[in-house]
C-alpha cells in the first residue's frame, strides 16, 4: 500500500508545476529566473494584458479625474462592469474595475482617455514593453481579446515575469491589484466590486495579481508575493489549475532562498582606482539565494 502512496505522490507533486504549458518564478527584485518551464514560449495572454493597461494609466493620468464613457463602450464584449454612454467615473475607479473584474468596457475607456483613441493606446503599450525588456511580447488592444482574426496580445512568461515585477514596485497598482472588494459610485449608479483573484483570499502573501481567460488563450495568471522580504513573481499561461500553482511555487520558493545583500546603498570604494571617483550606489543590491549558493 505504501508503495502505491508514494507513486501517486510522486505523481501528483510535478503535475502540479508542469500541468501548465508555461510558466515562471521570477525573483521581483533582481529578475533571476528561479525556476520555469517554456518561459520563452509566445503564447496568447488574455486579461493579464491589463496589468500593461493600468500602469500606462496610473503613469501618464489623473486618476482622480472623471472620464465621461464615450460610445466606444458599446464595442465591449465579454467581461465587462457595464458601464454606460455618457456616464461618468474617476479613472481610478476604472483602473478598479479593470483589476477587480477584468472589465473589457474599462479597458476601451482607459485607453481612450489617457491615449484619444486605442491605435495611440497600443503604441504606447508596445513603447513601454521595449522599455521594460518585453522584447517578446505584441500588444493589439488594451483588454486581451482576441479578434475576430483569432489574434491577440502575445508574451512569454519571461516578459511577463518582467512587467509584473516592474508593476509591482509602483505602491497605486499594488494597492488596487490587492484589494478583495471595492465600492465605486458615479453620477449614475453605484458598483459593488469582488476581486476574481482568488489568491488574496487562499494565500495570505499574495500583494497583486491579474487573471485572465478567453477559449484560445485558456487560464493564464500573473501574481505576486511578499514574504519575509522576498518578494516573488509567478507567471502560468494555460493552466487548468493556476491558483494551487501559484500557492504550490511560492510555498517552495520561499523556504528554498534566502534574501542576500550583495552590495549596500552608498559610496563605493574600489581598491587601486585611478578611473572612477565617487562611485555611488543608489540601493541596496540584493539577490535571492539557497543556502548552497550562499556558501559559494
Amino acid at each position: 500500500m505504501k508503495k502505491y502512496l508514494w507513486l501517486l505522490i510522486l505523481f501528483l507533486i510535478p503535475f502540479k508545476v508542469y500541468g501548465t504549458s508555461s510558466y515562471i518564478v521570477m525573483d521581483a527584485d533582481s529578475k533571476r529566473v528561479i525556476e520555469g518551464s517554456n518561459i520563452s514560449e509566445e503564447k496568447l495572454i488574455a486579461s493579464t494584458t491589463k496589468i500593461m493597461t493600468s500602469i500606462l494609466a496610473i503613469e501618464n493620468g489623473n486618476l482622480d479625474e472623471k472620464v465621461k464613457v464615450d460610445k466606444d463602450v458599446l464595442k465591449a464584449y465579454g467581461s465587462n462592469i457595464y458601464i454606460e454612454m455618457n456616464e461618468e467615473i474617476t479613472l481610478r475607479d476604472l483602473l478598479y474595475g479593470l483589476l477587480l473584474r477584468s472589465g473589457n468596457d474599462a479597458a476601451i475607456e482607459i485607453a481612450n482617455a489617457i491615449a484619444g483613441s486605442m491605435e495611440e493606446f497600443v503604441k504606447m503599450m508596445n513603447s513601454k514593453a521595449k522599455e521594460i525588456g518585453m522584447n517578446n511580447t505584441n500588444f493589439i488592444n488594451s483588454s486581451g481579446l482576441e479578434n475576430e482574426e483569432k489574434v491577440g496580445n502575445t508574451s512569454t512568461a519571461y516578459d511577463m515575469g518582467l512587467l509584473m515585477s516592474y508593476a509591482i514596485d509602483n505602491p497605486t497598482f499594488v494597492e488596487i491589484s490587492g484589494t478583495k472588494r471595492h465600492i465605486a459610485t458615479t453620477n449614475y449608479k453605484t458598483y459593488d466590486w469582488h476581486n476574481k483573484n482568488k489568491l488574496l483570499t487562499n494565500y495570505k502573501y499574495t500583494i497583486a495579481g491579474k487573471t485572465g481567460f478567453t477559449k484560445l488563450a485558456r487560464r493564464t495568471l500573473v501574481t505576486a508575493a511578499l514574504k519575509d522580504d522576498k518578494r516573488l513573481v509567478v507567471v502560468t499561461l494555460n493552466d487548468p489549475d493556476d491558483f494551487d500553482t501559484h500557492k504550490y511555487l511560492y510555498e517552495k520558493n520561499f523556504n528554498k532562498y534566502n534574501k542576500v545583500t550583495l552590495l549596500k546603498k552608498g559610496k563605493v570604494t574600489i581598491p587601486n582606482n585611478i578611473f572612477y571617483d565617487n562611485l555611488y550606489i543608489a540601493k541596496d543590491i540584493n539577490v535571492l539565494l539557497t543556502t548552497d549558493e550562499e556558501k559559494k
